[in-house]
């Protein structure tokens, strides 16, 4: 049998967002020959049991969204190499960040600056891949397939105002979530990268109390603290696509609990440690 591909097969595919839209069609045209973007799709359960989508803005029925069955532990090719290079861009504009921007890093020369590299990939890279990571295994525990996208846009743009500025302000990626969940699971998925923050923060607690002052390792450890501490944080701000809007929607007692968790870690790591 020969044609074009079956318009139904992108959903026995490995990422059930990738190629969808891509294939721009005449019938994805408007009259005014604009062309439909692609919306963000909330996804439910109806009442016959089958997974349904509501995207912003209306209903638009019932959809087969495949569900996870493997190793929580899996990364396909395409995330991971989303990952590393979230992780590089992340780096990069941190060690843009500690140098003083791009003239800094001139100024400081190609040891200081590798150096500064060194400290952002094992003090606060881990905070950022670990948050992400945290999110997409308890979302495949709950049957969802999920996966990490870096957002190039947004990569150049935290570089470019890292070399510039001297500051980092960048949203690397974010887990993508496909599955039936009810809202208790959607927050947990969501508070899960916050925790994860808080956990390796305590973690850095406990090495860097008997260390603390010891030169190289006080500098690491404390980074490692700050990093944590200000994503687990900032992430619990209640607005747009951070996680706290989600946990706060999910249970009011919970999100205000982690909250007060998130700035008593924040409050404890800028009393006690000399970074900044």
């Amino acid at each position: 049998m020969t044609g074009s591909r079956d318009p139904r097969a992108w959903r026995i595919d490995d990422d059930p967002f990738d190629k969808r839209d891509k294939t721009r069609s005449h019938t994805a045209a408007r009259d005014d020959g604009t062309w439909r973007q692609p919306k963000i799709r909330v996804v439910q359960i109806d009442h016959e049991g089958r997974v349904a989508t509501n995207r912003f803005g209306g209903f638009h029925g019932s959809q087969n969204i495949p569900l996870h069955t493997g190793s929580v532990w899996h990364f396909s090719k395409t995330e991971v190499e989303h990952l590393l290079l979230a992780t590089a861009a992340f780096t990069l504009a941190l060690a843009l960040m500690f140098s003083g921007g791009i003239l800094g890093a001139f100024d400081r020369g190609t040891v200081a600056f590798t150096l500064a590299c060194i400290l952002s990939l094992v003090s606060l890279a881990p905070a950022f891949l670990l948050h992400e990571i945290a999110h997409k295994v308890v979302a495949r525990q709950y049957g969802c397939w999920a996966e990490f996208r870096a957002d190039p846009p947004q990569l150049r743009f935290g570089i470019l105002l890292a070399a510039i500025l001297g500051i980092v302000f960048m949203a690397p990626g974010a887990v993508m979530v496909a599955g039936n969940t009810t809202r208790s699971q959607f927050g947990k998925i969501a508070l899960a990268g916050p925790v994860t923050n808080i956990v390796l923060w305590t973690l850095g607690l406990l090495v860097w109390l008997p260390l603390r002052g010891v030169g190289l390792f006080d500098i690491v450890l404390s980074t490692w603290m700050w990093g944590n501490a200000i994503l687990a944080a900032f992430n619990m701000i209640p607005f747009g696509p951070l996680d706290g809007r989600k946990i706060k929607s999910w249970s009011e007692p919970i999100y205000y609990t982690w909250l007060s968790i998130a700035v008593g870690v924040l409050y404890l790591t800028y009393t006690n440690t000399s970074l900044f």
